[in-house]
């Protein structure tokens, strides 16, 4: 509730309000079904998280009756329709706000920056990251159309949105960006977009002393030495053509043989080349810089050094954030980029709250921190009300209490052309009896001797 309580009610009023706007857009107007409430969303969200554990090919599965596949929590906690309607119409903001699409500043992600931005702000409100912070990048799986999806080959999820994440060393996404384009990243006369995108990432953390690590899409001299300016320092692989590296690093006529380690030094920067099975370029700030030589062991495999190891070690707090969040996700290729960023946030919240409570003394593992989250949505959306429509056969009981509540309304034998069975006589002799008398309100044969009055009085037949 920390993080979720208000994008709760952002849900239920924007998803409302787009379910209006289609009925309005429609020529021959349905009858509207009602309105979705916050107790709806609560069910709605809990059978999403609890689906992630139980996996099926189609969304209709859940509340199917097949042996193969019943499980009464799905349909005892909301219909079918109820939620198909809910995810169908789930919205994020207003579509007849007026949107410049021409102007330089159109935000790519408005149909779903607002939610994205209250999460964003909650993450680092209610947590203090661990000393060791890494950034790094994550694919949210989307292959529909978008105009700033990407295709990265190297990667597992080939397609999809790109996401850059600040993680600490517990897997908590502190703070977060969605990539939206070239064209759309913040670049200025003085930095690389690149730069800026960590100066952005990092602006919540600055003059905490922090330690910074990142890859070589990110890393920089002139990066490093601006966010030393913030008592952050930083440590991460570095590509040798980077304005500002040591010009023999640029060389290709520098030759190392495997195990060699060469260093160079300026002021608190300190460059690192290091040969492995290709050359490993790494550039630092918080480490000593490594001695010079050639170092292998008996076997003649090569040395790591102290920096490298140290890299090795921190780098993957973003991954192992990405791999918990997808561990119980659920998704459908056919859904929107928005839904499916959504869940994705809806997945990743989760983690942040399980991470939360672990460290304030919670045994609990995040398995078993979502199925008690599931259990606790569905009791503070409380008990709902059953819909009206009948389901099913009618038991024995109400047909007979309905049947004598009919002895108050105006009953009267009246002749048939075609001949009828009485039920009473087949009740009491299980004997067909073709008569020519029925009861005009019931539409039901009836003798008149005794049979029409024990039909209208009695209980049992």
């Amino acid at each position: 509730m920390l993080y979720f309580a208000s994008v709760i009610d952002l849900l239920v009023t924007e998803t409302n309000r787009y379910y209006h706007q289609y009925l309005d857009r429609r020529d021959e107007t349905p009858t509207p079904l009602p309105d979705i409430t916050n107790s709806e969303m609560f069910l709605f969200l809990a059978i999403t998280v609890q689906m992630g554990h139980d996996i099926r090919d189609r969304l209709r599965d859940y509340w199917t009756r097949t042996e193969q596949f019943f499980t009464s929590f799905y349909p005892n906690t909301m219909t079918r329709d109820r939620f198909l309607h809910i995810l169908r119409y789930l919205h994020f903001t207003d579509n007849d706000k007026e949107i410049d699409h021409n102007d330089e500043n159109y935000d790519r992600l408005w149909k779903i920056r607002e939610m994205f931005d209250m999460l964003n702000v909650a993450y680092s409100k209610f947590y203090n990251p661990s000393e060791h912070l890494a950034i790094d990048e994550v694919i949210v799986l989307f292959k529909g159309r978008v105009v700033f999806k990407q295709y990265i080959p190297k990667k597992h999820k080939r397609f999809g949105i790109k996401i850059f994440k600040l993680c600490d060393a517990a897997g908590y996404t502190y703070d977060m960006e969605v990539y939206l384009g070239k064209d759309r990243q913040r670049a200025t006369t003085d930095m690389t977009a690149t730069h800026a995108t960590v100066k952005q990432l990092t602006r919540k953390v600055r003059g905490r002393g922090h330690k910074l690590y990142m890859d070589n899409y990110f890393s920089s001299p002139d990066l490093y030495h601006d966010l030393t300016k913030h008592k952050i320092n930083c440590c991460g692989t570095v590509r040798p053509n980077r304005k500002g590296m040591p010009d023999d690093f640029r060389s290709k006529t520098l030759r190392l043989k495997r195990g060699d380690v060469r260093a160079r030094t300026n002021g608190d920067l300190t460059a690192v080349v290091w040969k492995d099975k290709r050359d490993v370029h790494m550039l630092t700030n918080m480490h000593v810089s490594p001695a010079e030589g050639n170092f292998c062991d008996e076997s003649g495999n090569a040395l790591k050094p102290a920096i490298v190891e140290d890299y090795n070690r921190h780098m993957g707090y973003v991954d192992k954030s990405d791999r918990m969040a997808n561990s119980y996700s659920i998704s459908c290729r056919t859904w929107k980029w928005t839904k499916k960023l959504f869940f994705h946030l809806l997945d990743l919240t989760i983690l942040n709250s399980h991470i939360l409570l672990k460290s304030c003394g919670s045994k609990l593992s995040h398995r078993d921190f979502r199925l008690t989250l599931v259990r606790n949505m569905v009791e503070y959306a409380g008990p709902q009300p059953r819909p009206l429509k009948p389901v099913g056969r009618p038991s024995a009981l109400a047909t007979r209490i309905g049947r004598l509540e009919e002895s108050s309304r105006q009953h009267w034998p009246t002749t048939t052309e075609k001949r009828m069975n009485c039920v009473v006589c087949h009740a009491h002799t299980k004997k067909r009896r073709r008569i020519q008398t029925k009861c005009e309100a019931c539409n039901v044969g009836l003798c008149i001797s005794g049979c029409f009055k024990d039909y209208h009085t009695k209980t049992q037949l």
